[in-house]
């Protein structure tokens, strides 16, 4: 076994090995240097090489999406460790355990004129749960703060940054180990499975002829089958879902803004909860957090083991468990009440899905159009990663088959890394992905596809409306050159040559006909990973969306 010479980088090697961190992507680097010898000849890894700082991070990210164990990112010294800060923030917010690992001049280095050099230590103190700031040289107190950060990585499942200072000479190599690591152990403790104060929450709960299951990003078949069958049978149970909450029931609500953005404030007051119970991450419909924000319900019980956000101003209990133990505690318990709370609400829904369907079938090609027809064909038990901005907007609107997974970087909703955390959540996976986006977010992480590890059935819808369409259907939109050069950043840009400069299969699409027959192409093509751009109208489609809400009445 060859090992680098500098016993500091071993002592890192060693406990990430102990630790059970496998998954290493590294970024070129000179500093580094003893890292990326260490562990890209060591056969226990699986290394990636990764040139570009913020698609490795991402790519990281993705990978410990899908593993749910922690994925370390190593890089050279300045501004590389910089790029890694959108993932790292996205991680934090997602809660993904992510290990950064940085390679830093040491200490009497810094601040003198050097190249490639500046302050690293605690660079991601705002969006990490632990940071390492490591001396030069091997030693047990060096050891117990890596122990500490991997070990916090998972505790706390989110980003953890190692600094590890080396000075020259960085690539000599011994054939023994000079470091023998010193190895801590934790134990994993995933909140309670009992409700402290049980006859008090019971009491709220079985008086509430008003309560509302509101779920965000959650991890599929995480809730027992037994819990939501309850939820569907209970008469004052009114569940909201959305595409990333990878919760299914026939009665479920999964499009909150159909339901709720033709409500009067006569119907919002009616569909005022007594209780809200929240879960899983972050939500994307701007419309349920304005209702509940202004309708605010006397309990709102958030269930999480770490954190619980007050996102509408009205958080009166977080229970720190798993929403499963948490409703296998209260539900037997539990007594159903007289109420007419999810009548009204289904019957009303039922009326928004046969209006959607009529609407939907009479609009002409448009983005709308576009994502009934994508996800109404993806494959059954295939994995679906959307991007940010309009495409998790649109998915929020069209029923999804229940088999299929879905995910999407909604921790801090930006569109810097939704390519590259595709890439590696099907890296990670196996299954197959197909990942949907728009085109300002696709070019503005085109770097993802710089990338050599690239599933086959890795297969990216990208519809392109020439621009930020967002920014048409958000407030304050003006068919002006300010709003066209600032705001929507109007392009012309194709997918075509990136396609081919990265050995991708090419389709394109510019009506229901081609769109049909193309993406049936683009499944059925297991010779390469490959690209269907759409082309959709850049002045119809804000319309036909706003149009959309007018006609569900």
């Amino acid at each position: 076994m060859i090992y680098p010479k500098i016993a500091l980088a071993q002592s890192i090697i060693e406990i990430c090995l102990a630790k059970g961190i496998t998954n290493i992507i590294i970024s070129p680097g000179s500093r580094n240097a003893p890292l990326t010898i260490g562990f890209a000849q060591n056969p226990n890894f699986k290394c990636y090489s990764i040139a570009d700082e913020r698609c490795a991070a991402f790519f990281a990210l993705g990978i410990a999406q899908q593993t749910k164990l922690p994925t370390a990112i190593v890089c050279t010294s300045g501004s590389a460790l910089l790029n890694y800060y959108p993932a790292v923030a996205e991680a934090f917010y997602s809660q993904i355990p992510l290990i950064v690992i940085s390679a830093d001049r040491p200490q009497s280095k810094i601040d003198i004129g050097d190249g490639q050099t500046i302050r690293q230590e605690n660079v991601f103190q705002n969006h990490s749960v632990f940071n390492a700031n490591l001396n030069e040289d091997a030693s047990v107190e060096n050891d117990l703060k890596i122990n500490k950060a991997i070990e916090t990585a998972i505790l706390q499942k989110g980003p953890v940054h190692i600094n590890a200072p080396f000075e020259e000479p960085l690539y000599e190599t011994v054939d023994t180990l000079s470091v023998k690591s010193k190895i801590t152990h934790s134990e994993e403790i995933i909140g309670t499975k009992i409700i402290e104060n049980i006859e008090d929450v019971l009491s709220i709960w079985n008086s509430a002829k008003r309560k509302l299951v509101l779920v965000g990003v959650n991890e599929a078949n995480s809730i027992d089958q037994e819990i939501v069958d309850n939820f569907a049978n209970d008469p004052s149970i009114v569940v909201l879902t959305e595409t990333t909450s990878n919760l299914h029931h026939p009665s479920f609500i999964n499009s909150i803004d159909t339901l709720i953005t033709p409500f009067d404030d006569t119907d919002f007051k009616a569909f005022q909860p007594e209780i809200l119970i929240t879960f899983g991450g972050m939500i994307v419909s701007k419309r349920i957090k304005a209702f509940l924000r202004k309708y605010k319900p006397k309990h709102h019980w958030h269930i999480d083991t770490l954190r619980a956000y007050d996102t509408f101003g009205a958080l009166t209990q977080h229970f720190v468990m798993t929403p499963n133990d948490f409703f296998k505690a209260l539900l037997p318990q539990s007594v159903q009440v007289e109420s007419d709370y999810f009548s009204k609400i289904d019957t009303i829904y039922s009326l928004r899905k046969i209006r959607r369907q009529e609407y939907l079938d009479k609009i002409s090609f448009s983005d709308f159009k576009v994502f009934e027809k994508v996800l109404e064909t993806l494959p059954v038990d295939s994995q679906l990663q959307i991007s940010n901005s309009s495409a998790i907007r649109y998915a929020q609107l069209i029923h999804l088959d229940p088999s299929i997974e879905v995910f999407c970087n909604r921790g801090t909703s930006g569109i810097d890394g939704s390519t590259s955390t595709a890439i590696g959540a099907a890296v990670g996976s196996g299954k197959p992905t197909i990942f949907i986006t728009g085109d300002i977010g696709f070019l503005y992480d085109s770097n993802a596809l710089w990338n050599a590890y690239i599933p086959k059935n890795f297969k990216i819808i990208l519809i392109n409306n020439g621009g930020g369409g967002i920014f048409r259907i958000l407030p304050g939109h003006e068919e002006k050159p300010v709003f066209n050069t600032y705001f929507e950043t109007s392009h012309q840009l194709t997918a075509e040559h990136l396609a081919k400069m990265y050995k991708m299969t090419y389709y394109t699409a510019t009506d229901v006909p081609s769109l049909e027959k193309n993406i049936t192409s683009l499944y059925n093509d297991d010779n390469a990973a490959a690209i269907l751009e759409v082309f959709t109208p850049t002045f119809e489609n804000d319309v036909i969306l706003k149009n959309y809400f007018k006609q569900l009445i």
